[in-house]
């Protein structure tokens, strides 16, 4: 079985050694992800901005890779702060309410202060 690496060209994914996703089989992991628009490594100053962000990226990601949006299995948020929770519920719920997979969320500090949230997935097209 062949595996495939995607990259969003994150300056994170090579100082740090990681792919942005990877394909094995009907299954794609995708690396957690965070608000940067990865053209312009620009970091918007919301958390609610910040979670469509990370959407967008995993979006993209899943569709290079032959996967929808649909095919999200588990999720995993990681948010800096348990008030922004609130915050970023509507962007949750925009991009991920009709597929509703398992999820968790746990609040930690991330490796940078801009940072807000992190979203990893796991996709399955079986």
């Amino acid at each position: 079985m062949t595996v495939k690496r995607i990259s969003t060209g994150s300056p994170f994914e090579e100082k740090i050694g990681y792919s942005r996703a990877i394909i094995k089989g009907d299954w794609c992991f995708v690396s957690g992800v965070t608000g940067y628009d990865y053209a312009t490594m620009q970091m918007p100053d919301t958390a609610r901005d910040q979670t469509r962000n990370c959407f967008a990226t995993i979006r993209d990601v899943l569709a290079e890779g032959g996967f929808d949006m649909s095919d999200i299995v588990r999720v995993q948020y990681t948010i800096t702060d348990a008030a922004l929770v609130e915050e970023v519920a509507p962007e949750m719920a925009h991009a991920l309410s009709d597929i509703r997979p398992a999820a968790t969320m746990v609040v930690a500090q991330l490796i940078k202060p801009e940072m807000l949230i992190e979203i990893e997935v796991t996709a399955f097209r079986g």
